[in-house]
């Protein structure tokens, strides 16, 4: 019961490598930097393969004949293409942890070439973004006719330092503004385009839209041609992203950039053990359609990070167990609205 786990002496790779070993598995550690990397091994009783995104040969002899490779280096921009690629020559499945639309997107166009290889591409297999589309496939199934979804989420963890630099190499490349989709297209909007009062479970809170994964996965997964996805964060966070527009560009700048970087690189790696066992997410979905007509639900789950480390490894489970969709997939395509359900501390109600 093996597979490749690349980036695994990152924050989330780690904590998916030692909840492998505690679940039976023996995951083959993989990545970039061979120090970390090989300590981790060391520890785990595992082995390891150091290989570059850019160094294909490496790349493809870390692969070798594992059946499944797992993704958790991100900003996921930078080496999704690459691993994918190498999976899809060495005919292995390839799973990731992404929230990145354009990497969503990139893969769904390579959907041809994995169905060639009989191979799975099923990126978002973590927090981004099994439980949000699995919840807008699940409300889409009870509403046959929607032409409209809408998905809010709240969370009570920060940032890891990964996730943090993946924001900010997003609006170093201009992909900071919102995103939409209107009939089908992704729609580019302002930052902090919209606010609205949603109730996630625990009464009414204020969100705000956001370029969340599912503005491109849950047309793939439910065929729903809008698509709005808000977030509740701080209201000064909002106000920054409302009338700090014009600064955006500075983003871009490259002293500006390594200045950012260094301070997020100087923190903490992401959340304590502690906090992410008092940690907790809430999800909320409404599809509507032309006549009035709507389906509501609400998800409770664990913590971010948590959640990601347990639906990655449920879904890394199937695979090996021989369960798994030629081709390009969202999570509830491969495994349909209740995956997410396999998860300990996951509820789902509908309104």
């Amino acid at each position: 019961m093996t597979f490749l786990l690349y980036g695994a002496n990152g924050y989330t790779g780690e904590l998916i490598a030692r909840q492998a070993v505690a679940n039976g598995l023996r995951p083959i550690l993989a990545g970039r930097s061979e120090p970390p990397l090989a300590q981790l091994a060391r520890e785990l009783g595992l082995e390891h393969r150091v290989a570059r995104v850019d160094d294909a040969v490496a790349l493809d002899r870390a692969i070798g004949d594992t059946p499944i490779v797992l993704n958790c280096a991100g900003p996921f921009s930078q080496t999704a293409r690459a691993v994918a690629g190498a999976c899809i020559q060495r005919g292995a499945h390839y799973l990731d942890i992404t929230g990145e639309i354009a990497v969503f997107e990139s893969l769904a166009a390579r959907n041809g070439e994995a169905e060639n290889a009989r191979v799975m591409l099923l990126p978002g297999v973590g927090f981004d973004v099994v439980p949000s589309d699995c919840l807008a496939a699940h409300v889409a199934k009870r509403l046959p006719s929607a032409t409209h979804l809408t998905i809010a989420i709240q969370g009570s963890s920060r940032l890891s330092r990964g996730t943090a630099l993946t924001s900010l190499e997003g609006f170093a490349a201009g992909r900071g503004a919102g995103a939409v989709r209107r009939g089908g297209r992704i729609v580019r909007v302002a930052p902090a385009w919209k606010t609205r009062a949603v109730d996630l479970g625990a009464g009414h809170v204020r969100v705000t839209t956001m370029p969340w994964g599912d503005v491109a996965t849950a047309f793939h997964s439910t065929g729903i041609p809008d698509v709005e996805v808000y977030m509740a964060i701080p209201a000064a966070v909002r106000r920054v992203m409302r009338y700090g527009r014009p600064l955006l560009p500075l983003l871009a700048s490259a002293p500006v950039r390594r200045w950012i970087e260094a301070r997020v690189r100087r923190g903490t790696p992401g959340p304590t053990a502690q906090q992410r066992a008092r940690g907790w997410s809430r999800f909320w979905a409404q599809a509507r359609d032309d006549a009035g007509y709507s389906a509501t639900a609400r998800l409770l789950t664990p913590e971010g990070y948590e959640l990601t480390v347990h639906t990655a490894l449920e879904c890394t489970r199937r695979v090996l167990h021989g369960d798994w969709r030629t081709g390009y997939q969202t999570p509830s395509t491969a495994y349909g609205p209740d995956l997410v359900l396999a998860i300990d501390g996951v509820r789902r109600e509908d309104v």
